[in-house]
């Protein structure tokens, strides 16, 4: 099989020919037919995250379907269409895997990340963190569900009831979140990297009331606001901007170091809180809801080959949505 390669952080990726894998007991072979390209990539590309298997596949955003089952594999069918998402395996037996807070299991194990990804054309996966994909999407616009929709919606539900939402950063989960916000009644305020025009248009034809740079002030009070951009002096512009009582929510894997700021900014009971990869339970439910809103994901595609750019287009900012790399299997081995 053909897959992307990255050797060492800093890298390039690099085109690989490799045996295709075989799956194990409780593991499904899946045949990649596409994957997204998430922020969280880059973090591995660009050394912010460095306790992941080397050389690794990266692609947690996964969409294909099963090609081959190892002994005991009974949730799926031969054929059958799979999302794997970024959390691979949890031990099931700690304090956090007993009280339904798998994703703090600090054996978890992460695809693309301690476990081969999908920026290749198969890839092995334990058949309990995967997920029936709901039918309406091909497999290009299902792929940006596994990651940004599902930690968009995990920091959805960490907001609270927040009526007024300030999202930072208007990119693939952003854009996923926003509708689900607003089929929520909720009224969302977009702040993008200063002069981004073509984000702050793609938020408004998605219901924003407002969006503008993160350089400007929110015109009007927020009661919760959600940092997407992995950018630390955010978290205290956020602060300014959310009312008493209001949650600053930080949903990335990585940031930048908050700066210092007075107390009198978190004073009045407002709150910061991160949140940290996602539960078997949050897919379950976000993908049951993603019909019924229906979510609609706008996707810039790839080829497989073309990893690199889509990676740097992301890295520039230059990718309005999701960018999605499809795999083209009539080379496959």
């Amino acid at each position: 099989m053909r897959a992307m390669m990255l050797n060492a952080p800093h890298e390039m990726l690099h085109l690989s020919e490799l045996p295709v894998p075989a799956p194990e007991s409780g593991q499904v072979l899946v045949q990649v037919r596409a994957c997204g390209v998430c922020r969280t990539d880059l973090h591995v590309v660009d050394g912010d995250l460095t306790d992941g298997k080397r050389p690794i596949i990266l692609g947690h955003e996964i969409v294909g379907t099963i090609a081959a089952k190892g002994e005991g594999v009974e949730r799926f069918a031969l054929g059958d269409r799979v999302g794997v998402p970024w959390l691979g395996y949890t031990c099931r037996t700690c304090h956090y895997c007993r009280t339904g807070r798998e994703n703090l299991c600090d054996k978890a194990r992460f695809t693309g990340y301690h476990i081969d990804g999908g920026y290749a054309e198969y890839t092995i996966a334990d058949q309990r963190y995967c997920f029936p994909i709901p039918a309406g999407y091909s497999d290009a616009e299902a792929a940006p569900l596994l990651c940004a929709g599902l930690i968009g919606y995990r920091s959805l539900v960490a907001a609270g009831d927040a009526k007024r939402l300030g999202i930072y950063g208007f990119g693939a989960a952003a854009h996923i979140v926003a509708q689900l916000a607003r089929h929520q009644g909720r009224e969302v305020f977009a702040f993008t990297r200063p002069d981004d025009g073509v984000a702050q248009a793609l938020a408004r034809r998605l219901g924003a009331v407002w969006a503008g740079g993160s350089d400007e002030t929110a015109p009007q009070e927020l009661d919760a606001a959600i940092l997407f951009a992995p950018v630390g002096s955010l978290v205290p512009v956020a602060l300014k901007a959310v009312a008493k009582g209001g949650v600053v929510v930080c949903a990335g894997i990585h940031m930048s170091a908050i700066p210092s700021f007075p107390y009198r900014d978190l004073w009045g009971e407002r709150v910061i809180r991160s949140v940290a990869n996602l539960t078997r339970r949050d897919g379950e439910e976000f993908l049951n809801l993603c019909p019924q809103v229906p979510v609609r994901t706008e996707v810039e595609r790839f080829p497989l080959e073309r990893a690199n750019e889509a990676l740097a287009k992301l890295r520039e900012g230059k990718i309005s949505g999701a960018a999605v790399l499809e795999i083209d299997m009539g080379r496959a081995a």
